[in-house]
Formats: C-alpha cells, structure tokens, sequence
C-alpha cells in the first residue's frame, strides 16, 4: 500500500507497542484474518499523523483508519470505547457513541489517560492490544474497506490488515472475548475524521433510517 515496506508484524516486535505484540501472540486461528497476514511497516515517527502520513506514503485517506479512545460518565463511574472511523469521516461520539455507552456525556478521552491506559503512544493507538474490558466499535465503512491502515501502537510504524478484521476477532484474546466486546454500526459521518471505532463482525442488517450494524448473536435497533 502505497510506498509502505510491509512484511509480518509478528517478526517486528521493534515496531509494536508491547500490548500489540502480545495480542499478536495469542491471536486466536479462528480469527478471520491469519497472524501472519497483520503485516507492519517501519514510517517516519515525525509523519504518523493521519494526513501527514498519507501524504509522504502515498496513502489514501479512504484507507486509513484511525482509532480515538472516548470517554463517558454515568453516575459517577467512567466508562471507556475504542471507536474506529476512515480518516475520511469521523466518529458521532455523542450520539450513536453516547447511547451505546449509555452514558450522559461522551467526548475524547485526554491524551494523557489515552497514553496511560492503553500503553501506547498518542497517534499510534491501535485497537490491537487494548484493555479487555473496552467495547471496541468499528465504523460499517471500515469494515467493508478491502485493506486498511492503522495504528501500531507506536509513532514509528503503522499496521496494515483486511479491514473486515476489525469486525471479527482481531483482538488476540479469543473468539467469545471479541465477540461480547465488539460492535459493528454505521457511527461515521461525512465529515473529516476526528475519531475512531471498532467492533465485532458476524450478520448485517440496514435498517430503514439507514442506520448499518451488527452485533454477534444480537440483533438489536440502533438509531443514529
């Protein structure tokens, strides 16, 4: 993909943050993609921006897809969502995002928390290797994106893999954990990216509002 020299993540731990190496090492083999097709390629860590990178590697924004951490409160407790969107749209964090959290407020989590909870560096959070206990919710868009770019966990490289991975057990801690984890919706707009989803792949269903999602072994409306 564009100039990116890509060969298999797992024989680059110098490129991963270790929570990413680590999912990798346990990735289940009913995973719809196979280890060894998560490939990683060495970039700049000046350029790991979104459209500085895509710009210096001949990238599309309509393959890159960027992953943010959000945010929300609800009686005192804060809960925690990766959210995965193509740089081209950008997550609708207080709306579809919010009620899938059932939170009162949800906004990008601060950078500092980003860092600290996820052990990666800020602008290379990936949703490989993230906390267990966080929804991860992936844009319909990325889902249906051949092959897509995203976060290492480090500034230094970026990850390359089928973008249909996002919606199945791509988190390296085996197929029920992703399943209960991971939702697939339509939380994109047509804006530029601010933000990021992920999710959990198994049926699809586009309900009469346009709204696209999927959940595995649940089926249940969704309204943006």
């Amino acid at each position: 993909m564009g100039s990116l020299q890509l060969e298999p993540a797992q024989s680059r731990p110098d490129l991963l943050a270790a929570p990413v190496a680590k999912a990798l090492a346990v990735w289940p083999p009913e995973a719809p993609v196979d280890v060894d097709q998560v490939l990683v390629a060495p970039i700049d860590p000046g350029l790991a921006d979104t459209a500085a990178f895509c710009e210096a590697y001949g990238v599309g924004l309509d393959v890159s897809a960027n992953c943010v951490v959000v945010a929300g409160k609800r009686d005192g407790l804060t809960k925690y969502a990766a959210c995965i969107v193509l740089a081209t749209t950008r997550a609708d964090v207080n709306g579809v995002v919010r009620r899938h959290l059932d939170v009162r407020k949800c906004s990008f989590a601060p950078m500092d928390e980003a860092v600290a909870l996820t052990g990666m560096e800020y602008g290379g959070i990936t949703p490989i290797g993230l906390p267990a206990d966080w929804p991860i919710l992936v844009d319909a868009r990325v889902a249906a994106t051949p092959h897509v770019i995203i976060g290492s966990g480090v500034r230094h490289s970026k990850i390359a893999v089928a973008g249909f991975w996002a919606t199945g057990c791509g988190s390296g801690r085996g197929c029920s954990a992703s399943c209960s984890r991971t939702t697939c919706l339509k939380i994109g707009s047509g804006a530029p990216a601010r933000a990021t989803t992920r999710a959990r792949w198994r049926d699809w269903s586009a309900g009469s509002d346009g709204t696209t999602w999927c959940r595995c072994r649940e089926r249940r409306a969704l309204r943006r």
